[in-house]
Parts: structure tokens; C-alpha cells; sequence
């Protein structure tokens, strides 16, 4: 067995007792919470930001393909589902679905307030499925196969603005001229606590929408791209190389850049606070061996007393800051892992949905985060550890078995 090694397990741990053992303690203490922290952060941040961006992307796909218009208008110009592109888009291996869709302005009357919105119709290739974790009350709309089912499906915030209910019915007065209404019955409520949608948006029918516009059956105003991964520039341009000339894309990060730029700039926030964290775990560890160290003068020089080499006498010390670290890597994952996999399977810890958009501490799993944590704290602390060991080579032999 390697000497060095051997002394390190003889001094460390369960073979050390008073002021060693206190030290010792506070050594793993301070890199498991260290570890733990940082875990947590980087948990916590990645659940953040998938569950706003998947509540963006589901609500408007990753993409949106429209015909090209100089206007600013909510409402699109509309082209037909028998362009190129949508003919042609399932040969673009990344595309997972595509929605039809197209927007209109509408004023809501309710028995006492009046409240502008943007109407939102949907076809019926709509995945209703995966919009069932936004409903809060009541059912989706019907898709009849002829005409219109007169039915919407509004926002709990409108819903509690305009004190309307399930089965309520409403009056929408679309802006156009001449202006025009439909009676529609509120069968669904929904919410996603972002306000660019709550505030706006209520669900209704692609067809009242062609209707209203005196668009053919065959008429959208846009097309909703949803991909198998996140939106990237190769994406990007697998999709627009298949668009028609008249067609242009538009990327859900850029045309809500003010949600992406929020996230991306909590990215800072936590990069800063686990290389806070990390300073402060490492400097502890480095500060403590030098204490170790210093506490173990007399068996250094007794060491070199026997003819031990620096090297060998360095090494003691090194792998008995491994051994801490090592301890301190299994409590502060244990910690970590544990706690995020309660969050995730009880939601122990709410959230106020008005000021953070969920209604709970969202956790997400990215392994290959945490193994970089865990190997970064390693490397950096194995190359502090070399720092305090340099005094031994400064020991003498006399003076410090002397040494009390």
C-alpha cells in the first residue's frame, strides 16, 4: 500500500479525535453545502427556464411561418394550405407538428365591464391533448366538421375581470368594417400566468375567423412550427429553405425576446452566485489543510527525523484533502439530489404564481451539469490543495518536534 495513502487513513476521520476532528467536520460541512447549493441553483434555474419557455413554445410553437405583410397589425395576411410548405414540411426531419392558426381583434362585453382581447383561432389540427395542463375549468372547444360551434375558451384573469364563468354567454364585437359580432359560450378557462397571454388571448375557431374575413376553407393566417429540440440556426435554415417566396419565419425567442432575455440574464445571476459558492468551499478547503497542517508539525518533523522526503510528507496531506473532499462530494450530492427529487415528485415548496409564473419550484434533471459540477469542484481543489502543503518543505526537523 502506498505509505503516503496509509498515513492519510490514519489520520483522518474515525482515527482523529478533539481539534482535528472539529476541522475535519467543518471541511466536508463546507464543500457538501457548497455542492449541494450549487446543484440546487442549476436545478432550479434549468426547471425555470424550461417551464417558461414551454409554456411560450406551446402556446405559440417554436416557430411561425406567415406570409409577408408591411402592416404591424395583430390580424395576418392569410395564404393557403396548398403552398409549397406545408405540402412539403414533413420532409424536414426536425419538424415534429405543424398548427394552423390566425389572430383577430375583438372587444369582450360581460355583464359589467368591457375588455379589449385578440382571438385566437384554431384549426382542427390544434393539439388539444397537450394544452390539457392549461385548463383550470371546463372543456376544449369543438371542431364541427361543417360550420362553427360558437364556442371559446378565455383566460382565468379575463374570466375574473369580467366575472364570467363556465357556460356563460358572451358577446364578441370584432373590429372591422362594418364591425360584426358572434354570441359564443365560454366552455373552458385557461391559464399560464404569463401576461403576454392571459391578458390577451382567448381561444376560439379558425373558421369564425375566415368567416368574419370572408377567407376560403383552405385560408390561415399563419402556420405554428413546433421542432424536436430547442430552436437553432440550423433549424432555422432547414425551414426557410423549404418557404415559399411570399412566406417568412419568425422565431418565438425573438418575437418575445423580453421573456428569453429575462431568462438568459438569470443565467448571470447564477453562473456569479455558484462561482461565489465555489470560492468560498475551495479557499475554506485550502485554508483548513493549511490549519491541519500546522496542527501535525510535530509528526512532519518527526517524519523527516526518519529520513521521509518532502514529496512522500506532501502527499500525506494531499490525499487527506482528497479523502475530505470526497466525503464532502457524497453528503453534499445526497443533499442536493435528495432534496430536488422531493421538490420534484411533492412540490414542497410553492411559489406566488403572480410573481414567478408557476405555482411551485420547478426542477429540472441535467446530468451532464451535475457531473461538471462535481468534476470541477474536483480539479480546482486538488490544485488548491498543493498550495498550503508547499510550507512543509519550509519545516525543520528540531524546532518542530519541539513544537506545542
Amino acid at each position: 500500500m502506498n505509505l503516503s495513502y496509509f498515513i492519510a487513513k490514519r489520520i483522518s476521520f474515525s482515527r482523529i479525535g478533539g481539534f482535528s476532528a472539529i476541522i475535519h467536520r467543518i471541511a466536508v460541512g463546507s464543500l457538501a453545502i457548497g455542492i449541494a447549493v450549487s446543484l440546487l441553483a442549476f436545478m432550479i434555474l434549468g426547471g425555470f427556464q424550461k417551464t417558461v419557455s414551454d409554456k411560450v413554445y406551446d402556446f405559440t410553437g417554436h416557430y411561425q411561418v406567415q406570409r409577408f405583410t408591411m402592416s404591424n397589425s395583430f390580424e395576418e395576411n392569410p395564404f393557403s394550405l396548398q403552398a409549397d410548405f406545408v405540402r412539403n414540411y414533413s420532409s424536414i426531419p426536425k419538424i415534429e407538428k405543424v398548427q394552423s392558426f390566425a389572430h383577430k381583434a375583438a372587444l369582450i362585453k360581460g355583464d359589467q365591464e368591457v375588455e379589449g382581447v385578440i382571438m385566437k383561432g384554431l384549426g382542427d389540427d390544434f393539439d388539444t391533448l397537450n394544452f390539457q395542463q392549461y385548463l383550470v375549468e371546463g372543456r376544449f372547444l369543438n371542431f364541427p366538421e361543417e360550420g362553427t360551434s360558437n364556442e371559446v375558451v378565455i383566460s382565468k384573469y379575463l374570466a375574473n375581470r369580467l366575472l364570467l364563468e363556465v357556460g356563460d354567454r358572451i358577446i364578441l364585437y370584432f373590429v372591422q368594417n362594418p364591425p360584426r359580432y358572434r354570441r359564443v359560450e365560454v366552455v373552458g378557462i385557461y391559464e399560464t400566468l404569463l401576461e403576454n397571454f392571459d391578458q390577451k388571448i382567448i381561444l376560439g375557431e379558425l373558421q369564425t375567423i375566415r368567416n368574419l374575413n370572408g377567407w376560403s376553407s383552405d385560408e390561415v393566417g399563419g402556420l405554428e412550427v413546433f421542432v424536436k429540440e430547442n430552436p437553432n440556426d440550423e433549424i432555422t435554415r432547414s425551414i426557410e429553405d423549404n418557404l415559399d417566396l411570399d412566406l417568412k419565419l419568425i422565431n418565438s425567442e425573438n418575437k418575445y425576446l423580453e421573456i428569453f432575455d429575462w431568462l438568459k440574464l438569470l443565467d448571470t445571476n447564477v453562473y456569479v452566485f455558484i462561482s461565489l459558492i465555489g470560492f468560498v468551499a475551495i479557499f475554506n478547503m485550502g485554508a483548513i489543510l493549511f490549519i491541519l497542517i500546522m496542527e501535525r508539525t510535530q509528526m512532519i518533523g518527526l517524519l523527516k527525523a526518519l529520513g521521509a522526503q518532502d514529496f512522500q510528507i506532501r502527499r500525506i496531506f494531499f490525499w487527506n484533502g482528497m479523502r475530505i473532499l470526497g466525503r464532502g462530494l457524497l453528503i453534499g450530492n445526497a443533499i442536493g439530489l435528495g432534496f430536488g427529487l422531493l421538490q420534484d415528485l411533492f412540490r414542497i415548496v410553492p411559489l406566488d404564481p403572480q410573481s414567478y409564473y408557476m405555482s411551485y419550484v420547478p426542477i429540472e434533471w441535467n446530468w451532464p451539469v451535475f457531473i461538471a459540477i462535481n468534476l470541477g469542484i474536483t480539479l480546482l481543489t486538488a490544485l488548491v490543495l498543493w498550495i498550503p502543503v508547499i510550507v512543509i518543505s519550509r519545516v525543520n526537523p528540531i524546532q518542530s518536534i519541539r513544537f506545542d
